[in-house]
């Protein structure tokens, strides 16, 4: 007869060490990233706890003061390291509890009324999402600014355009760099959107359907910072994992831009190009090859976006089939949509020290242009003669051999209606930038404001 393995105790049970081991996953390590937002959204529950209009109070105004200010001593602990959560604990919101506890004894054992697991890490995902979104927008703004900045010093240097990777017209390497500063601009309003998406808060939901207390979820909502509540407690519920799935989007259009843009970087700083040198420093080199400047960090970002996008289709399978209210499916998604943010926000980084740190090649971007690449602008020109477009277009393909180089310079100052290589408006993608940038810190002030206040003034430690 077989042993039976001893079950381990947790706060909710004894459970068989195997499947312990299965459900917890990484959360012990993953919930870490949460510990600071689940002492915050705990905050928020005890306050509204304490002013709950019932007898006797679950909490009096003075049990709230003194968890508070072990919240706030939790919150220096996770900042400082010290913080842990066991295979026992299962996630950060029975480690917080099991922490709370040991500092305050039964009352520690109060601040779970009211609420569930369910809600509890709904609201930590959102209060990090949140978060993650301001610094995200912050660090795509970093970058948009690089590449214009790069462009407006080069805004003057001709470079080939191409279709089908095909010389096609006259460019410059300004309407290059902004073409890319542009996008990643646009990509902003999906970041921004996923920030409005997910400025509702689930606390108070429970385990998706209410509890026959008086609950007051605007006033958590507001304390935390968010423009409302949740209205259907088992919509909140059901929006975990939509809203990472939604997120997860987002980052995927960022890695797109950036992996075409290190596209271009790879095939432009070829030998055969040179249009561009890659800063040594942001290469590899080879162990055999000692001539080698390899471009690995680039060909990265092309892996790494199949990747983010890769996590957000998981994301939405992992959604696709679950019925209504929690499922432990959902816990796979807390995962991917934070590596999702991590691959992202690297990327970022990446890129703005390789554009900054890039070297246009002038020499060789001009040794790129033959007549050909001119032939629109003849065609063109013959059109300003009085020759109907199709019969200039005609006239030119039959005369190709015929054609003469011409002033590159020149064909870029012709080009100066709207968005064009000289119509480009570097004051209007400076003000998007700025704009961006705003954004960013008026809400990180505001929510810094709220959050010391519903640690009782305790500023210092948010860090």
């Amino acid at each position: 007869m077989k042993k039976e393995t001893a079950s381990q105790k947790t706060i909710v049970g004894k459970i068989h060490p195997d499947v312990l081991a299965f459900t917890v996953g990484k959360d012990p390590v993953l919930d870490l990233d949460l510990a600071v937002w689940d002492c915050l959204g705990t905050a928020a529950h005890v306050t509204m706890l304490s002013r709950m209009r019932v007898r006797p109070a679950v909490l009096g105004t003075a049990e709230r003061n003194r968890v508070i200010a072990a919240l706030a001593e939790v919150i220096r602990e996770i900042r400082a390291g010290e913080f842990r959560i066991t295979q026992a604990d299962q996630d950060v919101h029975l480690a917080v509890e099991r922490r709370l506890t040991e500092r305050l004894g039964e009352l520690g054992r109060k601040i779970h009324t009211g609420r569930s697991r369910n809600d509890q890490v709904a609201v930590d995902i959102r209060l990090h999402v949140r978060d993650q979104l301001l610094g995200l927008t912050e660090e795509v703004a970093e970058v948009a600014g690089e590449l214009i900045r790069f462009g407006c010093r080069h805004a003057k240097v001709p470079m080939v355009g191409r279709t089908h990777m095909q010389p096609a017209m006259p460019s410059s390497v300004g309407l290059w760099a902004t073409a890319y500063a542009e996008t990643l601009l646009d990509d902003l309003l999906m970041v921004e959107a996923a920030y409005t998406y997910n400025d509702r808060c689930p606390l108070g939901s429970a385990a998706g359907y209410g509890v026959p207390l008086p609950v007051d979820r605007e006033l958590t909502a507001r304390l935390l910072g968010f423009s409302a509540p949740h209205h259907n407690v088992f919509h909140a519920s059901n929006a975990r994992g939509k809203n990472e799935a939604v997120l997860l989007a987002a980052c995927g259009q960022l890695m797109l831009s950036l992996s075409r843009m290190a596209e271009d970087l790879i095939l432009f700083s070829m030998p055969e190009f040179g249009y561009f040198t890659l800063p040594p420093e942001l290469c590899t080199g080879s162990s055999i090859m000692p001539q080698k400047n390899n471009p690995d960090v680039l060909e990265l970002f092309r892996a790494k976006a199949a990747v983010v996008l890769g996590y957000g289709s998981a994301a939405n399978m992992i959604l696709k089939a679950l019925p209504g209210g929690y499922n432990r499916d959902l816990q796979e998604t807390k995962a991917l949509y934070m590596e999702g943010l991590t691959v992202t926000r690297a990327a970022l980084r990446i890129m703005r020290l390789m554009v900054g740190t890039l070297t246009v090649r002038p020499e060789r971007l001009r040794a790129g242009f033959t007549p050909d690449v001119f032939a629109t602008d003849r065609a063109l020109e013959l059109v300003a003669g009085g020759m109907p477009f199709r019969d200039a277009y005609q006239h030119v393909r039959s005369h190709l051999e015929t054609l003469q180089e011409a002033d590159p310079d020149r064909a870029l100052a012709a080009k100066t209606h709207l968005g064009a290589t000289a119509g480009l408006d570097f004051g209007g993608y400076r003000a998007r930038v700025r704009d961006v940038r705003r954004w960013v810190r008026v809400r990180r002030t505001r929510l810094r404001a709220i959050f010391s206040a519903l640690l009782g003034g305790a500023a210092d430690a948010l860090g």
